[in-house]
């Protein structure tokens, strides 16, 4: 993802760390909304004995990362740069893999998204530390509010696949 417009601000961190910040935030964003877009693809097409614990926990998480796109895209904002955040520049720069579309029991689905949540658990902790190498703890603080709710829907989903 490439940075096209920067804007002026205040806040006190250097230009060249806010540009990396704001790359970072970037494509952060671009995979939460993949994601957030994978669980709503599992919500409306899981089928099976666990249909509606399933549905329900589905829609939840991607509830959940929807507040998290729109976190992550006013950070950006807030640093000067400008959120690329639109399913079709989503789609483009997420690192995610594209959600199998040939499932539909409930388990193939929990365990794809479990897949994709511990990967994006991953790059969130990535961004926590590039964020605090960079003295930004503002951002370091948002990352770790993700993926700490990252990791507890991750515990949730690993618990079906369990016992």
């Amino acid at each position: 993802m490439t940075q096209t417009t920067e804007f002026t601000t205040r806040i006190d961190i250097p230009l060249e760390h806010r540009r990396t910040l704001i790359a970072m935030l970037n494509q952060q964003l671009a995979d939460t909304f993949d994601l957030m877009s994978q669980a709503k693809q599992a919500h409306w097409n899981v089928k099976g004995p666990q249909f509606l614990e399933l549905h329900e926990l589905f829609d939840e998480l991607a509830g959940r990362l929807a507040g998290f796109v729109d976190l992550l895209a006013e950070r950006v904002t807030a640093l000067g740069g400008t959120a690329l955040g639109t399913a079709r520049m989503a789609a483009a720069a997420s690192r995610l893999p594209e959600y199998p579309t040939d499932i539909i029991d409930g388990m193939s689905h929990v365990t794809a998204l479990a897949d994709r949540f511990a990967a994006y658990a991953q790059t969130t902790r990535q961004g926590i530390d590039l964020a605090t190498s960079l003295n930004d703890q503002a951002t370091a603080d948002l990352m770790i509010e993700i993926v700490r709710a990252v990791d507890k829907d991750l515990w949730f989903l690993e618990a079906h696949l369990q016992g």
